[in-house]
């Protein structure tokens, strides 16, 4: 059982920095899922905390010991390969019981650590297979194996299901899920994969360009985004953007040839005509409003139907419809206030309502 903590810690190959100052508490048994598109420096943060790259500047301190300077074998984690890196001439036990042998383990407790992990993840009857004679889910699950016989602090996850098929990568996903609860192992996991991340996360760090756009809970994430990045990263499909300005008194917002929509949770700060950038799910527009959707695609999907199409200024807008596609023509659509995100037009940083005054208190004569 381990804490993790991420000092500040920044990354430049060369001349090119790809991490930014990235500060990161983990708590024992905490699974936390650091997600974001390509090349945003997930993967180069997770083989920092491995040992396999050194940070520029910064520490990594696992249960309060600083390993920044040790080796990956000094660290006591176990890491799982996106290829899932098994000997192909080995069999499956002994793919897992590598690490353990050539680290002197007793052979009566090597035995009993697999078979033990074999039974877990339903190797049992596969210990003398070759990896050539597993499926990809198999072989992933020896690779969690030899994983979990190490019994580390700390388990590392780097993009370990996407050479999986969907069907699969859900199976495995919850499969992975269920095991994390089970050994209580500190665990950080890399994904480019929002779905996944909000899955298997009991916090999310979503990264953008080697920065940490946001650390929270994945309902917060989803719920009350930092920024632009993070609204449109999170969520599928991808929030609405919407450019407009602030009206008199911060009350409510202007759309680009459009209405007024109000602001159900209070004012926001500034002038007016400020800029502002307002996000909208697809999910949480109204049938039925004074915005002309013309659609472009209508995308049926059984339960719930999927339009994209363009208001009269040229804004593309995505709906999320529960049931049957929509009659042809033009479709009216409205903005449900409660679900409103203002951002602020330049920064794309979130902008919270002011806070309401409070009367102060009365005194007894």
């Amino acid at each position: 059982m381990a804490t993790l903590t991420v000092e500040r810690v920044s990354k430049s190959f060369g001349k090119v920095p790809v991490l930014h100052g990235i500060d990161l508490s983990v708590a024992d048994g905490e699974m936390i899922v650091i997600v974001g598109a390509s090349g945003c420096g997930k993967s180069t943060l997770l083989r920092i905390v491995a040992g396999l790259e050194r940070a520029t500047e910064g520490r990594i301190v696992i249960s309060g010991a600083d390993v920044t300077r040790l080796e990956p074998a000094e660290r006591d984690i176990a890491m799982v390969f996106q290829n899932y890196a098994l000997y192909p001439h080995m069999s499956v036990f002994e793919n897992m019981s590598y690490g353990l042998r050539i680290r002197g383990v007793p052979k009566p407790e090597i035995a009993r650590r697999v078979a033990q992990a074999a039974e877990m993840l339903g190797l049992s009857g596969l210990l003398e297979r070759r990896p050539r004679e597993l499926s990809g889910g198999q072989r992933q699950r020896v690779a969690m194996g030899r994983a979990i016989v190490r019994e580390p602090k700390l388990f590392l996850f780097d993009e370990p299901l996407s050479n999986l098929d969907a069907k699969l990568r859900v199976a495995m996903r919850a499969e992975i899920k269920r095991l994390q609860r089970r050994l209580g192992v500190t665990s950080l996991f890399v994904t480019h994969d929002q779905v996944e991340a909000m899955t298997l996360g009991d916090r999310l760090v979503v990264m953008n360009q080697g920065r940490a756009a946001q650390v929270a809970t994945p309902m917060e994430i989803f719920a009350r985004p930092a920024d632009t990045y993070v609204a449109g990263f999170i969520g599928s499909p991808a929030m609405n953007f919407l450019p407009a300005t602030l009206t008199e008194g911060g009350l409510g917002a202007r759309i680009a040839d459009g209405p007024v929509v109000r602001f159900a949770d209070g004012p926001r700060p500034g002038m007016a005509g400020r800029s502002l950038t307002l996000g909208v799910r697809p999910e949480h527009f109204a049938l039925g409003g004074p915005l002309p959707l013309s659609p472009d695609l209508v995308e049926p999907l059984g339960s719930e139907t999927v339009v994209h199409g363009r208001l009269p200024s040229g804004q593309e807008i995505t709906l999320r419809l529960p049931g049957a596609p929509p009659g042809h023509g033009t479709i009216g659509i409205g903005i449900r206030p409660e679900h409103l995100h203002v951002f602020d037009g330049k920064t794309g940083l979130r902008l919270e309502a002011e806070p309401a005054i409070q009367p102060p208190p009365r005194v007894a004569a």
